[in-house]
């Protein structure tokens, strides 16, 4: 009987530690990636990076400058000096946060939406025209009898060998759609199998000190399999050149460091459950002897 309680009290634990080990990467990827306004909300908070708002401006600026070319046809002189001033003020104002997280909403549900009838799906970009009609780039453009066109984007990836191929319209609406019940089941699971286990564990104590120690594997190879994916999430960087693979990489560092706080927090849990695990064990175990 003894060891039949034994083994399921094990089996339990192995069950609550790999629910534990998906629903982590799971919820945080569903609320900060799969959802469209936790993707926009980590977008706006990266727009504050000095960074991505020096590689915005140029961008913006390469943007601004080949419209003013075009409508000047080359006769006269342009200070891009002058656009590039504009351009770093403009990111570095309120205005930019609220319209770079607009403009991701757009590139998220390219790639997270099944393509409709009529849609061109080609290739990934971003609409930068909403920022160059913003009022602090009107002032520069209108002085060069230029309007900014209704649509005008940017490419995120450009065409490279690869055994995944290119990247396809709605390639991620599997996520979007499946997302929510995996996170949801995951965690439920873990919940779940952490109350089966205390609930079959003769001693609490020690139950409560298992529970610590899965959350504690489960932070620390989280930690390790971020690490472990840098080559992967390198190799994806290189889809993109110049001032968007700078964007880029601040989104991706930001996604990092939101990941690794979960992870720590994860950890705390682990230690805390840990700690309490060994304090009922010497509560239990005076009141044995009183």
């Amino acid at each position: 009987m003894r060891s039949a309680a034994a083994i399921s009290s094990v089996v339990l634990w192995l069950a609550t530690t790999v629910a534990l080990a998906l629903a982590i990467p799971a919820v945080w990827a569903q609320l900060n990636v799969v959802s469209e306004d936790g993707y926009a909300a980590l977008a706006q908070k990266a727009a504050g990076d000095p960074t991505l708002q020096s590689a915005m401006a140029a961008e913006l600026t390469t943007r601004a400058m080949a419209l003013i070319a075009a409508r000047g046809g080359g006769h006269y002189p342009v200070d891009s000096s002058q656009v590039h001033d504009v351009a770093s003020a403009f990111t570095a104002g309120p205005e930019f946060p609220p319209l770079f997280a607009r403009a991701n909403r757009a590139a998220h549900g390219w790639l997270f939406t099944d393509p409709r009838s009529g849609q061109n799906g080609d290739q990934w970009v971003i609409d930068v025209a909403p920022m160059l009609n913003d009022s602090s780039f009107q002032q520069v453009l209108s002085s060069h009898n230029v309007k900014v066109p209704a649509n005008l984007t940017v490419p995120l990836t450009v065409s490279m060998p690869s055994t995944s191929g290119p990247l396809r319209q709605g390639q991620l609406s599997r996520l979007a759609t499946w997302g929510p019940s995996v996170s949801i089941g995951a965690a439920a699971l873990s919940g779940l199998f952490a109350l089966l286990t205390l609930a079959a564990a003769r001693r609490r104590g020690k139950a409560l000190t298992s529970l610590g120690v899965s959350a504690l594997l489960v932070g620390a190879a989280g930690w390790a399999a971020i690490e472990a994916c840098g080559r992967y999430i390198n190799d994806a960087l290189n889809r993109t050149t110049g001032n968007v693979r700078q964007i880029a990489e601040v989104m991706v560092a930001g996604a990092e460091a939101g990941l690794r706080q979960w992870l720590d927090l994860t950890l705390v849990a682990g230690a805390v459950l840990v700690g309490s695990g060994v304090l009922v064990a010497i509560l239990g175990s005076l009141g044995k002897k009183a």
